[in-house]
């Protein structure tokens, strides 16, 4: 990555958002910016220039913002995983626990064939649980998780370590501190 721009730089904290307590991480301003935008992406897939990737999915609904462009780079498909309710066609799903409740993730089921190797992306890795039901996914349509990457992680929420055991992750920026 370039010394001269500074990623972290381009993440505004916003405290208190979606609700008390809470310290969100909003990558507008990275977006914004052509030169961040850029740099992230190719940070993100730079790992993997030589892996033979066929497919990258991109988790909703930021994952799809960096997932799409790293697609194009790497001459591969691009699969949106979605919220339920999202996608036209057939699809499976996988359900995965929240703070406070669950959730599901959906996928096409013709999305993937059998041994693609594919590249999972997100902009943020928490608790790890929507990248590792969208992993699940992946897994059940047989395809083959190179790696799954990120723009920033939450290392103290130890989502790597909790969820993700089985893929290798990438993060370009991590926070060790709330």
């Amino acid at each position: 990555m370039s010394p001269s721009i500074d990623l972290a730089s381009f993440i505004r904290d916003v405290p208190d958002f979606p609700r008390p307590g809470i310290v969100f991480k909003d990558i507008t301003p990275l977006l914004a910016s052509p030169a961040a935008m850029a740099l992230a992406v190719e940070g993100l897939i730079e790992p993997f220039l030589d892996a033979g990737i066929e497919r990258v999915c991109g988790v909703e609904s930021r994952g799809f913002l960096f997932g799409a462009v790293a697609a194009v780079r790497l001459g591969a498909g691009f699969i949106p995983i979605r919220k339920p309710g999202k996608l036209p066609w057939k699809t499976a799903s996988a359900e995965y626990e929240l703070e406070y409740g669950c959730d599901r993730v959906e996928i096409h089921t013709d999305a993937i064939a059998p041994g693609q190797r594919v590249l999972m992306i997100d902009d943020l890795l928490a608790t790890g649980g929507t990248m590792a039901a969208a992993c699940e996914l992946v897994r059940r349509l047989q395809g083959e998780i190179v790696a799954a990457s990120f723009v920033m992680e939450l290392s103290f929420l130890r989502g790597r370590e909790k969820r993700l055991t089985e893929v290798p992750v990438h993060s370009l920026l991590k926070v060790d501190a709330e």
